[in-house]
């Protein structure tokens, strides 16, 4: 990916599109490379709950851009500084957790956006070889994709998406289905309900709806409710589900349905 082309995922979803993503928690180049190749349209490596490092995130983003797909990151809750600093090493978007309240939804575009539209420092050591070095142009390019996984956020829903800045909300359906009293992976009318509702805040704020899914099927199923960025499982999930189906197969054994949130 030149500088010239931008990022590619951003104009997909705002072009109305539907992209498909994967979602990287082991630490190493090699399985974003397996992850880069695999005919995704992005890929989000995980800082929140994944195995990742700093030292680790400069080669998992070059092995991701292998194939040519958009390198995203979802860093923990509230951290300024490791937000910055995956930007200047080449994340196009980051997804922020946690955004309960228009207050949070603005500090998470202060990190994404250099002023006057947000609060980024300048540096882009690495960054320039994705977008360039123009604020303004990584302003435009960089996606700001919020959290919607708790009673409060939804709550707030309209006031998170009425923040200038604010490109599109990340479902993390675990944690929303914890913060209603539902086991996380369980079929729920009431989850069900609450996504929709997402969407059509979405859809009414002129925001990318995007969620977490949990396998190929799940993630068809979301794209029905209206969803446009959908992740599919993760790498270790899909490592330790081939890996047993095979096992399962050499034992002529019945294998365990694959597939799993993270």
């Amino acid at each position: 990916m030149s500088p010239s082309e931008g990022n590619p995922l951003r104009s997909t979803l705002l072009g109305d599109g539907v992209a498909l993503g994967a979602w990287c928690t082991l630490p190493t180049s090699f399985s974003c490379e397996l992850v880069g190749t695999s005919g995704v349209d992005y890929g989000v490596i995980d800082m929140q709950h994944g195995l990742a490092g700093y030292s680790d995130l400069v080669p998992m983003l070059q092995g991701l851009t292998v194939g040519g797909l958009t390198p995203m990151v979802r860093v923990p809750f509230a951290d300024r500084g490791l937000a910055q600093r995956a930007l200047d090493a080449g994340s196009l978007g980051l997804i922020i957790p946690m955004v309960n309240d228009p207050e949070t939804a603005r500090d998470a575009v202060g990190m994404c956006r250099y002023p006057p539209l947000g609060e980024r420092s300048f540096g882009p050591i690495r960054s320039r070889l994705q977008i360039g070095t123009d604020p303004e142009v990584a302003n435009r390019e960089i996606l700001c994709l919020v959290q919607i996984e708790t009673r409060q956020a939804m709550a707030n829903l309209d006031g998170i998406l009425g923040i200038e800045g604010v490109d599109g909300v990340y479902v993390g359906p675990a944690d929303l289905a914890l913060s209603h009293g539902i086991s996380p992976g369980s079929s729920s009318d009431e989850v069900d309900g609450m996504l929709a509702t997402i969407v059509e805040a979405c859809v009414r704020h002129g925001r990318i709806p995007g969620i977490h899914t949990t396998s190929g099927a799940d993630c068809r199923s979301k794209v029905s409710l209206g969803f446009r960025m959908l992740s599919i499982g993760s790498d270790s999930v899909w490592l330790q589900a081939g890996y047993s189906a095979q096992v399962a197969a050499a034992r002529a054994e019945e294998a365990s349905s694959g597939g799993g949130l993270y």
